[in-house]
């Protein structure tokens, strides 16, 4: 073991920017991850990518070989939102570096960023009560656009469109009449391959943070997850859109949530089982309308945000977990994760944390 890891420091790699629309979310919550870290006492590291997908650090492009891990980090956090940075694409490269990382693997970080591919897992699971929805391909939508258009008359009226594949709420519009739907999926189709259209769900929107890793068969022993208290998400305006998200003020978290204690315990109960079903490791939140009694899944975020207004991060503080040892807790979920998987042969990179 290192004598950073001895000590209790550790080398953490910090991967924002990225490719997508989300890019200026990702350079934020990059900056309050690098925040927490340095002030729980960890050494970090900055690596951005532009928009070209380049990897920086320190002005310098980065050159990388498979096997021999990243600027000599014990642990890479990537604080990256959206397509190429939180679909599996770097994951599955930090992979062939062969370097400990923060948030859950390819398979499960590429299921949870496809709305609709996730809606499918969880339906095929049979005990995740969901909103009710109806995914399309733009081939379907484009052979058949008279008949999508009679199918998505089921889910009534308003609803929201929305692009598969994109997160803080970009691309999304709430259409409050069937003259609006067929423009609206154009807007989405321009954006995605795939979208989705989601009846509005009764109730108030509830959000709760997920930590730690799940217990597999891998790993039998693997620690406990635990899930926060959840939150009540109050917006300033007619509903969460981006603006809702990001902008100070645009919304009130309430913490905890003003719903009955057997809705709290069922939205806490289900957060911690899509979180296993869909095989997700170290952190996720996941989103609910809660209706009296009635508890409905909408998404699962694998990597949510650490800005300024973010709701992880506030909700795990609500919990007993302040910003600077959960950051360090999450680098060490994945550095422990690693270690796991070169115990069993895979990996184990020359000197590395081991």
């Amino acid at each position: 073991m290192s004598e950073r890891l001895r000590a209790g420091q550790l080398n953490v790699a910090v991967v924002a920017g990225g490719r997508s629309a989300e890019r200026e979310v990702s350079l934020s919550s990059g900056a309050g991850v690098r925040d927490g870290l340095l002030e729980s006492g960890h050494h970090v590291l900055w690596v951005e990518i532009d928009e070209r997908g380049l990897w920086r650090h320190e002005g310098a492009v980065l050159s990388v070989t498979p096997g021999e891990g990243l600027l000599d980090a014990d642990v890479v956090f990537p604080a990256l939102h959206g397509p190429f940075g939180e679909d599996g694409v770097v994951q599955g490269m930090l992979e062939a570096l062969d370097v400990a990382y923060v948030g859950s693997g390819v398979a499960a970080s590429a299921i949870c960023l496809d709305k609709i591919t996730f809606k499918q897992l969880m339906r095929v699971a049979g005990d995740v009560p969901q909103v009710d929805h109806v995914g399309l391909e733009r081939a379907r939508f484009r052979d058949g656009r008279d008949a999508v258009l009679g199918e998505l008359t089921t889910l009534g009226m308003p609803v929201f469109v929305k692009p598969a594949h994109f997160g803080s709420s970009l691309g999304i519009v709430k259409v409050s009449s069937s003259d609006q739907l067929e423009g609206a999926l154009e807007g989405a189709f321009a954006h995605d391959q795939r979208v989705i259209v989601e009846a509005l769900a009764p109730g108030v929107e509830v959000e709760c943070s997920v930590l730690g890793l799940r217990e597999t068969e891998h790993s039998p022993a693997a620690p406990a997850v635990l899930a926060s208290q959840p939150g009540e998400i109050m917006c300033a305006g007619e509903w969460y859109d981006y603006d809702a998200k990001y902008t100070l003020g645009g919304m009130e978290l309430r913490v905890p949530a003003r719903i009955s204690r057997r809705a709290s315990e069922r939205v806490r109960e289900l957060a911690m089982r899509t979180f296993a079903y869909a095989g997700c490791a170290g952190l996720a939140r996941v989103d609910f309308f809660v209706d009296g009694d009635s508890v409905l899944v909408n998404e699962l975020n694998t990597m949510p945000g650490f800005t300024p207004t973010s709701v992880y991060a506030k909700l795990m503080a609500a919990s007993g977990i302040p910003y600077p040892e959960l950051v360090d807790r999450l680098c060490r979920l994945g550095l422990e994760r690693w270690l796991a998987q070169t115990a069993r042969g895979v990996g184990a990179r020359a000197g590395g944390a081991t």
